[in-house]
């Protein structure tokens, strides 16, 4: 992978594609442990951003930011005996610490639950404890034995989880859909990507949850890629850790619980969705760089006039908000700068040039379209911010076009198969409600069911696989 620039077609090839952008983008590296990754700083710059925006969103609803240890003792997770079952396959376990071999082995952490509630035991006591609202930024293991792939299927990633306790049913239940909304607001007005949401079947829920809410996106290949995720833990964990408060009537109640989390799985969806042929293209308000000046020196020709013009316009940006970086580097053409930018995916260029002095204007060049715009001296803070609201609404508007166009509804089990085999996407179809035609059809296709509507759909046809009395139209696509 010597070559600069991207060598393959995004259309073509697209696993390929996808991880050329990633590494020569500088995202990420491969670290020299299997099946992980090191988050470059362009990557990391973007996890501030969403880190920033989802702590805003929080805070404000009460919750707070905490860190639990990495290490969690296997007793504690066999206090859940589902959630436990879940995630062993996929534990790394710790059995020796420095040269003495451990009474008891100890997991790096899959999630944080078990950890936490023992916890939880401990604070709450009374009605006056609740709700418990907690948030944590961490790392997280899951020893994956499937190819790894940078950001969407790692060892070890990056999320947040919020753990929360709640007096009632009811209030679990309100947590559960305001985080989903923070979810959807974050992911489709700042990532610009469209979304569909709803619960999760039985067998595709969180382990050990009530019941699990997602947020499912369609990437280019036809592939589904979920997003995050809001579960009712009802009380599987409250009943094992024995969390319980003494209620306004004086009497012991078991607290309801909620989780939730979404990942840096979210970047590797930005790159796929938006990125093209020469490289990414990030959503203006994601993006750690917003605009790109770039002055076009020729030869000694008004150099000391073009750079100070240069500094001006980035300073006049940046005391207007605007994220900038002027590139003035002179070891570099223009040419070479422009497509390093480009591949980067900062939204807009601004060119400044001899000629661009003398007219007192700038070039300015969308990443999303390349369109080349000329903007006058005095107009360009209005325009690049009217310009970067425009890159995030089309980019967004793009993608829910193609998502509309890859909802398919299908009534029989031989359309099912052609338009999973020839367009993908999701494919409503309605389902009988009986596990047994789910895993029939996850084991012959691939295929699972990625949502049940929040709002039930009008039935219109039997089952999909059975020919049975259908009870749900649900979304079904093959998935990462």
């Amino acid at each position: 992978m010597s070559e600069s620039g991207i060598t393959v077609k995004k259309s073509e090839r697209f696993s390929e594609w996808y991880t050329q952008v990633v590494l020569k983008s500088e995202l990420a590296d491969y670290a020299p442990i299997k099946g992980c990754i090191v988050f470059r700083e362009h990557s990391y710059a973007i996890w501030e951003k969403i880190q920033d925006s989802f702590n805003k969103r929080i805070e404000a609803s009460g919750h707070k930011n905490v860190y639990f240890p990495l290490f969690i003792p296997e007793s504690f997770l066999k206090k859940e005996a589902e959630h436990f079952k879940g995630f062993v396959p996929e534990c790394a376990w710790v059995t020796v610490g420095g040269d003495t071999e451990l009474e008891e082995r100890l997991a790096v952490r899959p999630t944080s639950e078990t950890i936490m509630y023992v916890m939880y035991r401990k604070w709450i006591k009374s009605w006056r404890d609740l709700p418990l609202k907690l948030n944590q930024w961490c790392n997280i293991v899951r020893w994956e034995t499937k190819a790894t792939k940078p950001f969407l299927r790692t060892r070890e990633f990056l999320w947040q989880e919020g753990h929360t306790a709640h007096a009632t049913k009811e209030e679990a239940d309100e947590e559960v859909m305001d985080i989903l909304g923070i979810y959807r607001d974050l992911i489709e007005k700042h990532l610009a990507i469209p979304v569909l949401v709803g619960k999760k079947t039985e067998s595709e829920k969180f382990a050990g949850a009530l019941y699990t809410t997602t947020l499912e996106a369609l990437m280019p290949d036809g592939k589904v890629l979920q997003l995050g995720t809001s579960h009712n833990l009802g009380q599987n964990f409250s009943k094992p850790f024995n969390i319980k408060f003494i209620g306004k009537d004086e009497k012991d109640h078991y607290v309801w619980q909620t989780s939730w989390g979404v990942s840096t799985r979210l970047i590797g969806a930005l790159v796929m969705v938006h990125g093209d042929d020469k490289g990414l293209v990030l959503p203006p308000k994601k993006a750690p760089c917003q605009v790109v000046i770039v002055p076009i020196f020729y030869k000694e020709t008004k150099k000391d006039l073009i750079s100070n013009k240069a500094r001006e316009v980035f300073k006049n940006l940046e005391e207007n908000g605007i994220a900038a970086i002027l590139d003035d580097r002179e070891e570099y053409t223009p040419g070479w700068k422009f497509n390093q930018w480009e591949l980067k995916g900062v939204p807009i260029r601004i060119e400044i040039g001899p000629r661009d002095i003398e007219k007192k204007q700038v070039i300015a060049a969308r990443r999303d379209t390349f369109e080349r715009i000329t903007v006058k001296e005095e107009e360009l803070v209005n325009t690049v911010i009217g310009v970067l609201k425009e890159i995030q609404e089309n980019l967004f508007n793009q993608a829910k076009k193609f998502l509309e166009e890859h909802i398919t509804s299908v009534e029989t089990y031989a359309e099912f198969k052609k338009v999973l085999r020839k367009k993908g996407g999701f494919i409503r179809a309605c389902w009988c409600s009986n596990q047994a035609c789910e895993e029939k059809i996850k084991e012959e296709t691939g295929a699972t069911i990625r949502l049940i509507p929040f709002e039930k759909e009008e039935l219109f046809s039997s089952c999909v696989y059975c020919g049975g009395e259908a009870k749900e139209v649900v979304y079904f696509a093959r998935a990462y």
